[in-house]
């Protein structure tokens, strides 16, 4: 019986170590992130954003948010291309079906999208006009067709006037309009990988 209890407590204290390793491993290395909670919204269409958004949240822990409309953009990309153009010429928002509970306990948000119009689509415009960001601490990335952010990045400062906004990441995805759609597989996603660790490293979280 006293060897069965000794198995038993050698056991649960190995499994509590274990659990103890998981919750601490994401945020090791990245200064300042330690004991701050973590919030990562992104929007993303052909899976290049949520990927990086993935690895984010694999470094950082916290919660991760996709960010789903009500009405969704069409399937065809020129039709969306269309639209877009549209909303951003009328200053459109269009409604989000995704809500985030409780914004005001997080510290760190960050802020995914890719570059349309070379511009920030107008569903992250929603979510930076709904939610009140005063305060805390935001962080843009990127993904794009190879013609860089456009006024993403900035768009994010004037909408966060009473956040800290620093530096954004940003790196190449897809073409769709060339067909080429996700990208962050095999040699690429290494690549994604390092370069998210490299920046986040970089960023002054204090």
């Amino acid at each position: 019986m006293i060897a069965r209890v000794l198995i038993w407590f050698v056991a649960m204290m190995g499994l509590a170590s274990l659990c103890t390793a998981q919750q601490s491993s994401a945020g090791d290395g990245i200064p300042g992130l330690a004991g701050k909670k973590v919030l990562i919204v992104y929007l993303s269409r052909t899976g290049n954003t949520k990927a990086i958004a993935e690895l984010i949240h694999k470094l950082t822990g916290g919660i991760l948010v996709q960010l789903e409309l009500v009405t969704p953009y069409p399937n065809d990309y020129q039709e969306q291309v269309a639209q877009v153009v549209r909303e951003n010429s009328s200053g459109f928002l269009p409604p989000l079906k995704t809500k985030v509970d409780s914004i005001d306990r997080f510290d760190v948000v960050f802020i995914g999208f890719p570059t349309w119009d070379m511009k920030m689509p107008p569903p992250v415009k929603t979510f930076l006009h709904e939610y009140n960001l005063a305060g805390k601490t935001v962080i843009p990335f990127n993904t794009n067709a190879g013609y860089g952010v456009g006024s993403g990045f900035e768009t994010v400062k004037d909408l966060c006037p009473k956040s800290r906004v620093l530096t954004g990441f940003s790196i190449q995805g897809g073409i769709e309009r060339d067909g080429v759609l996700f990208v962050m597989k095999g040699k690429k996603a290494e690549e994604a990988e390092a370069g998210v660790r490299s920046w986040l490293k970089t960023l002054p979280m204090d």
